[in-house]
């Protein structure tokens, strides 16, 4: 994985988890193209390879809003990423893809680093109706698809069926027009995985097991943060909603080289303190917050 400096850093306390953070998004910024983008469109041809059932799912009738969003991708492209973007090559990638017949959001995955997820309304409200996933944080595309917002959310703390968030997000997607608005998730795995998922039944099972993921300082030392920059827009023809998930990951030791560090370590031990039994165990970081507060300690101290 290229060395970088971590390029977002919402664990600073400007996106807390477990609230919904929207911020307005700039559209010329909707998508983000860098020094990974080679590695991560290669890491997406290897899933579609091996495994394409569990990372691609669409809707039958779905093909027209997914061309939608294809040609709004390409659009923007070449309006905003063309000095980093390789267009005539991607242009020949997208041209096979279709002759091909494959779906016009598969096609569009292989143009981006993010993940797209394609919402629509129904009477039981949003649902998830297509979808390329390569790099999941944690869930499942299989379990989610077709299920609406309400159930997507039922394992986050606070955020299922019934609930006052679940509620706002309803509302937030009725409401969303030609703006288009972005937020911040973070997480921390042990290992540089893109592909991270997690069944229904593994969750439960960490939740109750609490196993630790850095059962020694040095591994603590080795940790990753994986930050997801989330944004959502309504394609103006079919009325449906595009989620894009764009996954950095950074080492957690990459955080000494950063000019800010010791801000960020404090405000990261105190994101990481303010979480409640819950929300750790649905981070599976009950078994670890400890050891990783330890070592952002000392690299504050660095």
């Amino acid at each position: 994985m290229v060395d970088l400096l971590p390029a977002h850093t919402p664990y600073d306390g400007s996106s807390k988890l477990f609230t919904i953070g929207l911020k307005p998004l700039d559209l010329s910024d909707w998508i983000e193209v860098d020094k990974r983008y080679e590695a991560y469109i290669a890491e997406k041809q290897r899933l579609y390879a091996t495994i394409p059932e569990k990372v691609f799912v669409e809707e039958p009738d779905t093909r027209e809003a997914q061309a939608e969003v294809l040609d709004r991708l390409a659009e923007h492209l070449c309006a905003n990423a063309a000095r980093l973007f390789a267009i005539p090559e991607q242009k020949a990638l997208l041209d096979a893809n279709l002759a091909a017949a494959q779906a016009p959001l598969r096609a569009a995955s292989l143009l981006v680093q993010e993940d797209l997820i394609l919402m629509r309304r129904g009477e039981n409200g949003w649902r998830l109706v297509a979808g390329s996933l390569c790099f999941p944080s944690s869930w499942s595309l299989l379990e989610k698809f077709g299920r609406p917002l309400q159930e997507i959310h039922t394992p986050v703390p606070a955020f299922g069926p019934g609930t006052r968030m679940a509620e706002l997000i309803h509302r937030m997607f009725d409401n969303l027009q030609g703006q288009g608005v972005q937020r911040f998730n973070w997480s921390i795995q042990a290992n540089a995985d893109l592909y991270h998922p997690l069944s229904n039944v593994a969750r439960i099972d960490r939740a109750t097991n609490r196993p630790s993921k850095f059962p020694d300082l040095e591994a603590a030392a080795r940790a990753f943060i994986r930050v997801e920059r989330q944004t959502l827009r309504k394609m103006p023809m079919s009325g449906d909603i595009l989620f894009t998930i764009r996954i950095h990951l950074d080492p957690l030791a990459a955080l000494r080289r950063h000019p800010d560090r010791a801000a960020l370590a404090k405000s990261f031990v105190e994101q990481l303190g303010a979480l409640d039994e819950a929300q750790l165990d649905y981070k599976g970081l009950t078994a670890d917050r400890n050891r990783l507060t330890e070592q952002l300690l000392l690299i504050g101290a660095a």
